[in-house]
């Protein structure tokens, strides 16, 4: 029972520097970040391309799985060329009335360089600077979590009159294989005209 347990700890520790290994070779979104607080932090964003679906469903549940599976068939060939366009980190999901899910594309891409997708809900948009209201949280995320994360962030803002749209997004950074140390976020777009920095 002992190696049994000692086996199944050992690979599941494999599995995880693996899994940390291959995160740590993914390009992220890149930020400044511009002011700090206890419970969350003011950050800018440069201009960035991605990749999107617009789904018909209104929670991170339902919505995650499909989005991933239709992004990810295209930067894994399912495209003019069968091309392999390399992962990014965070994926990124609009919360609204629908669901966008967003696919940062590499930066030595050029939007007119990336094959055309096969399927046809696969868009691009070019994303304009922003700036930012960020608070993280571990575990994996779920509809709860984000919702409750969403609203402490839009409470702690408003404490300290900072004025914010009221669409936001869920940013999470991990594979699936990933258990231990998740990063996840909730971002909200902020109104730069009157905050300190």
């Amino acid at each position: 029972m002992i190696y049994i347990l000692s086996t199944f700890m050992l690979l599941f520790a494999a599995s995880q520097i693996w899994a940390k290994i291959q995160n740590s070779k993914i390009e992220t979104l890149p930020y400044a970040v511009l002011k700090e607080y206890d419970d969350f932090e003011i950050r800018h964003y440069e201009p960035a391309t991605f990749s999107y679906v617009t789904l018909d469903v209104d929670s991170y549940d339902k919505g995650a799985s499909i989005g991933f599976s239709k992004l990810g068939g295209y930067i894994f060939g399912a495209n003019e060329n069968e091309s392999k366009i390399s992962m990014t980190s965070p994926v990124e999901m609009e919360m609204d009335s629908q669901v966008v899910v967003k696919f940062m594309v590499p930066s030595d891409y050029k939007l007119e360089d990336l094959p055309i997708p096969t399927n046809k809900e696969v868009k691009f948009v070019e994303q304009p600077a922003r700036t930012v209201a960020a608070i993280q949280f571990g575990g994996f995320a779920n509809d709860e979590k984000i919702k409750s994360y969403k609203e402490k962030l839009f409470k702690f803002l408003d404490e300290h009159n900072i004025k914010h749209v009221q669409e936001y997004s869920f940013f999470g950074y991990n594979s699936p294989y990933d258990l231990i140390n998740r990063r996840n976020e909730v971002i909200v777009e902020v109104d730069t005209e009157g905050l300190q920095m």
